[in-house]
């Protein structure tokens, strides 16, 4: 059975929006776009290298894929080692606009995203992979289908645009599995689904 990974670009504040570029996202009138590049060190790429080598499955909602492919297939595998998983593994898209994807080995998802992911996840192999892709993952998560949470999170705060863990978010309960604070004080954590919330209380008896 394969695990259903989501990697995360996110702020102090939680937002994951545009992390890359002015351009990404400027839904809502976001200004604000790139605001993760000062801080992208050599730690940090080697971190994502590594990450990344164990994908075996890349699942992107419709901008991120629009992003990649853009990206990837002009980037030499030879040269990149990103570029050689990204552009050879399977790599399956949900969209209700896209008709057609010319990125190699890719297939469109329609219909019932959950439940076609649900039977991705039965098969053997690598890890599925989810990178941005900020409305995928909300489906995702509602449908508890997320095994493990990569999180890096940059020393801004940006104040507003889309987070992560939105209002509505299904309450869920998670491991700590491993931690690392890279030069430019970015936080890379790994989170492993630990089942349901559960509660306390300080109060005396």
């Amino acid at each position: 059975m394969r695990k259903l990974v989501v990697g995360t670009f996110l702020s102090l504040d939680g937002v994951m929006q545009a992390p890359g570029g002015p351009d990404e996202d400027r839904d809502g009138g976001f200004e604000h776009g790139g605001w993760l590049v000062p801080h992208f060190d050599d730690q940090l790429g080697q971190l994502m290298d590594e990450w990344i080598a164990r994908c075996g499955v890349l699942l992107l909602g419709r901008k991120t894929y629009e992003i990649f492919a853009a990206h990837w297939p002009r980037v030499s595998g030879d040269t990149d080692p990103v570029a050689a998983t990204l552009n050879s593994v399977p790599k399956y898209v949900a969209t209700r606009t896209l008709d057609t994807a010319t990125w190699h080995n890719t297939t469109l998802l329609s219909g019932d995203v959950a439940e076609q992911v649900g039977k991705l996840k039965q098969q053997p192999g690598g890890e599925i992979q989810v990178h941005g892709s900020g409305n995928l993952t909300q489906t995702l998560m509602a449908n508890d289908l997320v095994d493990e949470h990569r999180l890096t999170t940059f020393p801004v705060v940006l104040g507003s645009g889309k987070r992560l863990f939105a209002d509505g978010a299904v309450p869920r309960a998670f491991t700590l599995a491993e931690t690392t604070t890279t030069s430019t004080g970015v936080t890379v954590t790994r989170y492993e689904r630990a089942g349901r919330l559960e509660h306390g209380s300080f109060a005396l008896d």
